[in-house]
């Protein structure tokens, strides 16, 4: 696709999110007591799609508004300005949703900025993003009670994990759990694993050998891109997975591609806590934009001089 193509369909999966983005804020407005109370019990305000992929969008969005500003022969005029407020709305709204895997890809990527602008020499820029990105969290600390609700929820988890029982209630716990089953099935399946089909049922027999206080309600299987292959498809698959997967990203070094760096950013810390790639609405998300950025770089040079956006 042309450039300009591209650059349309970057504004508006930045429009759509923006979109979505504001009629999560409103519903909450209008439920305020009911879902603050929900993240006080490790739950989070209802999002389509679900919270988790949403924040993810959430925090690609934000490095789409950030893009259209810097690049100004994106946007012009009056749109610039709505971009930038649009942008920054969107950083806040990450803060109201409070989702872990979305305020760690919103820091992580934060992160790579600072180092892009340390190799660019933007030094007053980077003083004055640090000073925001410090401002930020102790903001939305003090005016969203979901951000608070949230870390305190976290806090309460992470003090739960020598307690096999709290596995039943608490998700990070679950979590720990979850992944100590699967290492003890990856140990008799090295290679190969169990297979995808057998993973469910194998998962079960081993919660119930080596945790059987846990309900069996609460089996999950492990949130971990990476441990959910290995248990699947061994050693094998994973070496297998991680070649395909990121051998784009070898390919389009050294080229400049901050969406796909960011993309690949934020995929690979999802892939730490959740995986992703096994539900339909993440695998889409992962490759349309890891797809739509390739697009960019395969382009040949066309009549269009504005900034491909890759």
């Amino acid at each position: 696709m042309k450039s300009q193509y591209l650059r349309y369909l970057w504004t508006l999966f930045f429009g759509l999110v923006v979109v979505f983005a504001l009629g999560s804020t409103i519903n909450y407005l209008l439920n305020t007591e009911y879902i603050n109370e929900m993240y006080l019990h490790s739950q989070v305000m209802p999002t389509e799609p679900d919270h988790i992929r949403f924040s993810l969008m959430v925090s690609l969005a934000v490095t789409v508004g950030s893009i259209m500003t810097v690049y100004q022969n994106w946007t012009l005029g009056w749109s610039r300005w709505l971009i930038v407020l649009s942008t920054v709305f969107l950083a806040f709204y990450q803060h109201l949703l409070a989702v872990r895997s979305g305020l760690i890809t919103f820091y992580a990527l934060s992160v790579v900025a600072i180092v892009w602008l340390v190799k660019a020499k933007y030094y007053q820029v980077i003083v004055k993003l640090s000073f925001c990105l410090l401002l930020l969290p102790i903001l939305s600390f003090v005016c969203f009670p979901t951000f608070r609700n949230r870390f305190h929820n976290t806090r309460e988890d992470i003090g739960q994990v020598n307690r096999i029982r709290s596995a039943d209630n608490y998700s990070l716990t679950g979590r720990v759990y979850s992944y100590r089953v699967a290492m003890l099935l990856v140990k008799e399946n090295m290679w190969l694993g169990v297979g995808n089909v057998d993973m469910e049922q194998e998962l079960a027999r081993k919660y119930k050998e080596t945790f059987p206080t846990i309900r069996t309600t609460s089996y999950i299987k492990p949130h971990n891109q990476f441990i959910y292959l290995l248990v699947a498809f061994g050693i094998v698959g994973v070496v297998l997975f991680t070649t395909c997967f990121y051998y784009p990203l070898v390919w389009a070094w050294p080229r400049p591609a901050p969406l796909l760096i960011a993309h690949y950013c934020i995929m690979t810390l999802s892939f730490l806590a959740e995986y992703t790639l096994e539900t339909q609405i993440g695998l889409t998300f992962s490759l349309i934009f890891l797809l739509l950025s390739l697009n960019g770089l395969s382009n040949e040079p066309d009549q269009d001089y504005f900034w491909t956006p890759v």
